[in-house]
């Protein structure tokens, strides 16, 4: 059987594009999209509306969420949050653990988030790249085991790249712009780049 995991960066960020939201804002390393990333993963959506998807996992950072939404609302699914797939914890990027929106706050804007998934592994704060590769490789592990169907993670660079990385035989190096992906197929047990 063939399987084939897509490793989707969320699209460009609201604080890309202005930087000064970061001082005033209340969830300072949860920006949402800006206009520009809502136009891309509206482009995404269109491009996967019949793509044979049979889940679909995001981190649990609003822009990736945003970035999922469009999608899963085309392939008519529903999204698993889940922690693993989270932002690396980098203690130079971020001063403390970064504060997520709520439930409370998702579920009236998202109605296709699936509450009833958990996540399998929560990034701990600070987090240097050793664990951060660990975390990675576990939940690749997890996520291929448990769901032997086509997959849809979306995520950030380091761990779309981090996940890669964990089922390719050879690591890579991986530049991952905005909006931009990775394909990955297993054949025999044996996963490859396409």
């Amino acid at each position: 059987m063939t399987q084939n995991i897509w490793l989707l960066r969320h699209g460009n960020r609201h604080d890309f594009v202005h930087p000064e939201w970061f001082k005033s804002a209340p969830k300072r390393y949860d920006p949402p999209l800006s206009e520009d990333g809502m136009i891309q993963v509206q482009s995404l959506a269109n491009k996967w509306q019949n793509a044979d998807i049979k889940h679909i996992f995001a981190s649990p950072f609003l822009r990736t969420i945003q970035t999922a939404h469009p999608i899963a609302d085309k392939l008519h699914l529903k999204i698993k949050l889940e922690a693993g797939l989270g932002e690396w914890h980098n203690p130079d990027w971020m001063t403390e653990a970064p504060e997520i929106h709520s439930r409370e706050e998702l579920e009236k804007k998202y109605p296709l988030i699936d509450w009833g998934y958990a996540s399998q592994i929560v990034p701990q704060y600070p987090e240097n790249e050793s664990a951060l590769h660990t975390r990675l490789a576990h939940l690749a592990l997890f996520l291929t085991q448990r769901y032997e169907t086509n997959l849809l993670l979306v995520a950030h660079s380091h761990t779309v790249a981090g996940i890669a990385n964990a089922l390719l035989p050879t690591p890579q190096k991986f530049t991952i712009p905005v909006g931009s992906y990775l394909h990955l197929q297993q054949q025999e047990r044996r996963w490859a780049l396409v």
